[in-house]
């Protein structure tokens, strides 16, 4: 799961964001380092918050209200605040789970799987935008609703997941590893061509091949049509 998940790691300790991060990209994750509340608070494109309460700008209880004011993604609070009104009161403001300073990194990485399995790891901008839009393509998260100019276009549920994961990073190319890791499992053995035959369902009801670029050796990549 964690090879395609982004992290935002808001720490104001720079020794401690170094600590953390070497292994959080061990284990697969892309982290984003950030040290002030307000970098926080407008970040994009994370799919797990790891939160510290004691930043320079802003409380940490502030930011994880105003992230969670219009956003459902994971937030971990990570401090050094070991009270139980700290704990309670990071929960009820809408933390998904508490970690006391100082930290296990395994049992870290393994709180933010943990997290992540039971959200569902859905991928959603801190932002909490669940639309996607390429040009003329437009992809709801929520509803699980795609629209090309303005008409519903009907996709399977493998389909669609294949199209988010595209269009969540368009222009850049997916290879077909990561494609199956995110699409399917990281466990599935079956054959790599299964990728090849949705790309060219989705090729088709898109009405066009130039919608998804083939990368010769590599994987894909979705982009807008020139002239569409």
């Amino acid at each position: 799961m964690s090879g395609n998940q982004r992290l935002l790691l808001v720490e104001d300790d720079d020794s401690i964001a170094r600590s953390l991060t070497g292994p959080l990209e061990s284990a697969g994750f892309r982290v984003e380092h950030v040290s002030t509340g307000a970098e926080a608070v407008s970040a994009r494109g994370a799919d797990v918050v790891l939160l510290d309460l004691g930043l320079p700008d802003m409380d940490g209880y502030d930011v994880c209200r105003a992230i969670r004011a219009h956003s459902d993604v994971p937030i971990i609070v990570v401090t050094a605040r070991s009270d139980e009104f700290d704990r309670v009161l990071g929960l009820e403001l809408g933390a998904d789970d508490y970690m006391v300073k100082p930290l296990g990194t395994r049992e870290l990485i393994a709180r933010i799987r943990a997290v992540l399995r039971r959200t569902g790891g859905r991928p959603t901008g801190v932002d909490g935008d669940d639309r996607l839009t390429v040009g003329p393509l437009s992809i709801d998260r929520r509803t699980h609703r795609i629209h090309l100019d303005g008409e519903e276009v009907p996709f399977t549920p493998k389909e669609f997941e294949l199209l988010v994961f595209l269009a969540e990073d368009a222009g850049a190319v997916r290879t077909r590893t990561d494609i199956v890791e995110h699409v399917w499992d990281a466990n599935w053995f079956g054959p790599t061509k299964t990728v090849d035959a949705h790309v060219a369902s989705i090729r088709r009801k898109l009405g066009s091949h130039s919608w998804i670029e083939s990368v010769r050796g590599v994987g894909f990549r979705l982009v807008e049509p020139s002239g569409s």
